[in-house]
Formats: structure tokens, sequence, C-alpha cells
């Protein structure tokens, strides 16, 4: 279970800061490199989901999309000083919660 975490954190991580060098590339003008760079983060992000132990392509991915979430509000607190508020801390709750339904409960 510890492996199948650290995957999906790993997989957000690249997922959302591979999608903010692209967004800095092009929405905000920064360097061209920025979204080269981007671009092979989240090529990466598309390889770190195979190596779960999970035999569904749908469960892995329908259950990254809760971590996804709740770490995008982080990145959002963190990177762009925008706090999330009670409201988006439920949602986030919420689809963790969800994630784990999906992938961690016995079939």
């Amino acid at each position: 279970m510890l492996k199948s975490a650290v995957l999906f954190l790993l997989a957000g991580l690249a997922e959302i800061g591979g999608g903010y060098l692209v967004w800095l590339y092009l929405r905000e003008k920064k360097s061209v490199i920025l979204g080269i760079a981007g671009a092979l983060v989240l090529a990466l992000y598309g390889i770190i989901p195979t190596l779960q132990v999970y035999p569904q392509f749908g469960r892995v991915y329908a259950a990254y999309g809760g971590i996804f979430i709740v770490l995008s509000l982080f990145w959002g607190w963190g990177v762009d000083r925008k706090k999330p508020d009670l409201f988006d801390w439920l949602g986030g709750l919420v689809a963790l919660i969800g994630a784990a339904i999906i992938i961690w409960m016995p079939r």
C-alpha cells in the first residue's frame, strides 16, 4: 500500500508540476525551456501510473483523480498563494475517500 501511495503522489506532482511549467511558458510568456521541461515531466507522468500493481487502468486513474484534487489544492496554496477554503478541503476529503474506496477495497 505504501508503494501505491508514493506512486500516486509522484504521478500527481509530475502532472501538476509539468502542467505548471507549460502554463508558465504559454500563459506567462516565460522561457521555452520551461515549456519543454514541462512537456518532459508530463511524459514522465504518463509513465508513473503504469508502475502501479493494480491491473485495471480505469481504477488506477479514477483513484489518482482524488489524489490529484488534493495535491492541486496544496499546489495552489504553496505556489500561487491561494489558500483553499473550507469547501475546497471538504471536497478534497470526499475525493480522497472516493479514491481509497476505488483502489483499496477488496473485490
